[in-house]
């Protein structure tokens, strides 16, 4: 396994990231930057976590979401 120090991703589960960025910022304020039916119509953990495996662009979202939260964090 190759090590990525420049990857802020690196290591992160994807549960992890969605946990994180629900807990931040909410289910609602997803659902509006996100527009996809497992964060608006009965969010969960586990149906949004089926769907962003399955799903590049949206789990691209998700990712560059959490990187802008972590960003945002540090200034």
């Amino acid at each position: 396994m190759t090590s990525q120090p420049n990857n802020p991703l690196h290591g992160v589960k994807l549960e992890q990231i969605l946990n994180e960025l629900v807990a931040h910022y909410g289910w609602e304020y997803l659902g509006h930057m996100i527009k996809i039916k497992c964060f608006n119509n009965d969010p969960s953990i586990k149906s949004s976590l089926k769907f962003l495996r399955r799903t590049p662009w949206a789990r691209n979202k998700v990712e560059q979401m959490y990187l802008n939260m972590l960003k945002n964090r540090k200034s």
